[in-house]
């Protein structure tokens, strides 16, 4: 078997027994999975989501199932898994074999193929997750806009595609307007925000603009977000690729009635993920997804890792694993 293994001595592809996979109620062989900000952290050994070592990276994986012992799944069914301790206590989907529990598996969807549910995978279903909570908010068209940061990463990109077909209007930030406007035009933005706008300490009620917000930026980002969201809106965070700290205050909350909604993709129960994945199979335009997604093997997983911390990076990417 093949894989890419994080140890305490560093991180490289290699050849390992299936003993190193442990136990798990379904044996996948694995054909796809993708790249994320979390895979760029764990594959360039920088701290923060592996937890256990020896550990294979990956956080999302799609493939066949080899073998069985959960009534739900058969050999031969295509299953995917994405976070549920993934690479961070559990062996992860960069390795062509995967033992895991069958328990938070979700079927392919109807719409999407193998690929396609790859280049999705935990970004996609995040993007999923936080649009759906604001929804379930009560946030509609009408309420006006939608900012969400981060627009040109997984999340965003995803998240903008998803709104747009929704219905909604969308402010997509980013901190590249001018190179990346037309891309984001392209999803469905309709207004382009520079991330400057929103950097910087901000007061902490701003001109109430957003009816809801996908943020997946963090710190100050977040927090002038917040200001800016109208009374009675939803702000859906789902990531700190910028910060981890939230410099507010209470008042947005108090006085205008903002909702704060965190989005937990790793532990999600399966109907929502199920419901996760229905939203993605009917919202996404597979034809731009095509577009947006370029490939890799395993062998150029660590190198396009970098890339994606450095910013280098935007769209989907899809890492052929056989």
């Amino acid at each position: 078997m093949r894989g890419i293994v994080v140890r305490d001595e560093g991180v490289a592809l290699e050849e390992f027994g299936e003993e190193l996979l442990g136990e798990g109620t379904l044996h996948v062989d694995v054909a796809y999975s993708d790249l994320n900000y979390k895979d760029g952290l764990a594959v360039t050994g920088r701290p923060g989501v592996v937890r256990t070592r020896p550990l294979v990276a990956g956080i999302d994986l799609v493939g066949r199932v080899a073998e069985s012992s959960d009534e739900r799944w058969c050999p031969g069914d295509w299953v995917m898994l994405n976070g549920a301790g993934l690479s961070e206590t559990a062996h992860g989907g960069y390795a062509t074999r995967a033992h895991i529990d069958g328990e938070l598996a979700v079927a392919l969807p109807d719409g999407l193929s193998p690929e396609q549910a790859a280049a999705l995978g935990t970004a996609g279903y995040t993007a999923a997750l936080a649009v759906l909570r604001l929804v379930m908010e009560g946030v509609s068209p009408d309420q006006g806009p939608v900012l969400v940061t981060g627009a040109t990463g997984g999340v965003g990109s995803i998240a903008t595609m998803l709104l747009a077909a929704a219905g909604f209007d969308v402010a997509a930030l980013t901190g590249r307007p001018d190179e990346l406007g037309d891309f984001l035009r392209e999803l469905g933005a309709d207004e382009i925000v520079a991330r400057a706008d929103l950097e910087g300490a901000g007061k902490p009620l701003q001109k109430a603009t957003y009816a809801g917000v996908v943020d997946s930026v963090g710190g100050e980002v977040l927090a002038n977000a917040i200001a800016r969201t109208v009374p009675g809106g939803t702000v859906a965070a789902c990531g700190l690729a910028g910060s981890h700290a939230l410099p507010t205050t209470v008042m947005p909350f108090i006085l205008r009635g903002v909702t704060l909604a965190g989005i937990d993709s790793v532990w999600a129960p399966a109907n929502d993920r199920e419901d996760a994945w229905r939203t993605l199979s009917r919202g996404v335009d597979v034809e731009l997804l095509d577009a947006m997604t370029t490939r890799i093997g395993l062998d150029g997983v660590i190198a396009a890792g970098e890339e994606l911390l450095a910013g280098r990076r935007h769209g989907r990417t899809l890492v052929e694993v056989r």
